[in-house]
């Protein structure tokens, strides 16, 4: 007992000296202290790590005259400007906020969702059509399994706490973050059914169909919902 306490203080210690030895920087204090700064800072990476997915899916469409390429692209395209005017709108405001500038951002990103809803459709239309699915060996599918319920684990943790911060920004990018781990469901749903499944065709197009329709529906209210309500409150 007394031995799995030494070992929690011991935890206890070599965090809080983590902490401390991170926050003798500038950018280390507000990662520690500013709950804002932090979010932004992840919305940020993951504005990268859209751009780069865009990129990468736009020049495989040109090389192969792709249209699923292409449609990837501009699918990755939206969710990076939808963080980029979260993020924008970050670093233009980190002294003042201006609630009417933030419900522009929120119905923005509203409108933004909405088309990439559509642009989800097409998606998942082309890969039913060209029955598109790629298929990975046991522990890469593994990883990209833990990653995606990674993600989804950030998602409701996220959710749960909306209520310490209700900011319109802050929804911005929470719900930004819900509609790409909507479509990584469907993505690792698909990859899943033809990497370990022994259903039958039929029944695999009939799961992702259902399960295609339901995100992309799923985003289209996410983005009703946010236009609405900046339209209603700006």
């Amino acid at each position: 007992m007394s031995h799995s306490a030494d070992q929690g203080d011991k935890g206890l210690k070599f965090g809080q000296g983590t902490l401390s030895l991170i926050s003798k920087t500038e950018i280390g204090k507000k990662i520690v202290n500013d709950r804002h700064y932090r979010i932004v800072l992840s919305a940020t990476f993951a504005l990268i790590g859209n751009l780069l997915y865009a990129c990468y899916h736009g020049i495989l469409g040109i090389m192969n005259v792709s249209l699923w390429f292409v449609t990837m692209c501009a699918f990755y395209g939206i969710l990076a400007a939808m963080r980029f005017s979260a993020v924008l709108y970050w670093r233009r405001n980190v002294s003042v906020s201006s609630a009417d500038t933030e419900y522009f951002v929120m119905k923005l990103s509203g409108i933004l969702l909405v088309i990439l809803s559509f642009v989800l459709a097409v998606v998942n239309y082309i890969s039913l059509s060209q029955n598109i699915a790629v298929k990975h060996n046991e522990i890469m599918m593994i990883a990209i399994a833990a990653y995606t319920f990674y993600k989804v684990s950030v998602a409701v943790a996220g959710a749960i706490k909306r209520r310490v911060n209700p900011s319109p920004l802050f929804d911005v990018v929470r719900n930004i973050r819900y509609a790409e781990v909507a479509a990584s469901v469907l993505t690792l749903q698909r990859s899943m059914l033809v990497s370990f499944g022994a259903m039958k065709n039929e029944k695999i197009h009939m799961m992702n169909a259902l399960t295609g329709a339901a995100v992309c529906m799923f985003v289209c209210i996410l983005g009703i919902f946010m236009t609405m309500r900046a339209m209603k409150k700006g």
